[in-house]
């Protein structure tokens, strides 16, 4: 059966052993007859650039060339965590890297994929740090640090952002829906599959007066799952 798969937010890291074992295995017994593998950010709950090349991320690295080897077609999109990911570790994993907006033709059907975090536009202080931290100046900058000075950064910054997020409210870190419908509309698409909100749902919408989907990926922090993607449907599924 023809079948297409999406993941987003995993947040692996080697000190959370259940999920990356979790993944391993999902990569193993869920990915064989697929037609495509979809990455919709966050991977990795940091990533510091493609020469940190340490023991846990070339486990990582393997398993996902295993997936090329076999011909089965991995894509990527860069998340908020993991946005310095570059050629470098495409090429060792044998993965795709996509614009953080795209239009596939999902079995005949156009359906716009993206991370998310663009659609969260109420939350003004995470926009304009994104803004800046995704220059071609600031990714060059980072990335000529040492690589244990980019550690330590790592660290504060995911403490720092723990803070900010305790502060917001809900509502300012979940999605706009005046952006939803801004963005489905310039793309002309009726679908639209993304992350980052770690809040699994399909949501039936109105977009061009016509009915339209929205389809949320969880992270797995607490639950693993995936969008299985068919010629005749798609299904969120949940598995431990």
């Amino acid at each position: 059966m023809s079948k297409t798969l999406f993941i987003s937010d995993l947040h692996l890291q080697a000190t959370e052993q259940k999920i990356t074992d979790t993944f391993l295995r999902w990569l193993i017994e869920e990915t064989p007859g697929s037609d495509a593998v979809y990455i919709l950010g966050d991977l990795f709950e940091v990533w510091i650039g493609d020469d940190d090349n340490s023991a846990f991320n070339q486990k990582i690295i393997v398993a996902l060339r295993a997936l090329s080897d076999k011909r089965i077609p991995v894509f990527y999109i860069h998340g908020n965590r993991d946005f310095l990911l570059g050629e470098q570790f495409a090429k060792a994993a044998g993965i795709t890297l996509l614009p953080e907006h795209i239009v596939i033709d999902l079995y005949g059907t156009p359906t716009l994929i993206m991370h998310g975090d663009t659609l969260c536009t109420l939350d003004i202080y995470y926009q304009r740090f994104r803004e800046k931290v995704r220059t071609e100046k600031f990714t060059q900058s980072a990335l000529s640090k040492p690589l244990w000075l980019r550690r330590l950064i790592a660290k504060l910054y995911r403490l720092q952002s723990r803070f900010f997020v305790s502060q917001k409210s809900p509502m300012i870190m979940d999605v706009a829906p005046e952006t939803i419908r801004k963005m489905m509309e310039g793309y002309h698409v009726q679908h639209l599959i993304h992350g980052h909100t770690h809040r699994p749902a399909v949501h039936h919408l109105i977009i061009n007066n016509k009915s339209a989907t929205r389809t949320v990926l969880g992270s797995w922090e607490h639950r693993a799952n995936m969008l299985v993607c068919t010629p005749t449907e798609q299904e969120l599924v949940f598995f431990d």
